[in-house]
């Protein structure tokens, strides 16, 4: 397994915002509560830099190994 945590924790969100809907921030009628957090947590994700402990919250709260 060559993929960062970082990575895993990425596919995750992307895969859970695919399997709820699509991306609140595209433009989505939908004020779905779950969806907002998962965009706002892959924004928080996509600005860490490697080694950030955010990452790990990230992976705990997500359950990613």
């Amino acid at each position: 397994m060559g993929d960062s945590l970082k990575a895993r924790v990425r596919d995750k969100l992307l895969r859970q915002i695919a399997e709820d809907g699509d991306y609140p921030s595209d433009g989505a009628e939908d004020d779905d509560p779950r969806l907002l957090s998962l965009d706002g947590d892959l924004a928080v994700l996509d600005g860490a830099r490697d080694g950030d402990p955010v990452i790990e919250e990230l992976a705990a709260k997500y359950w990613v190994p």
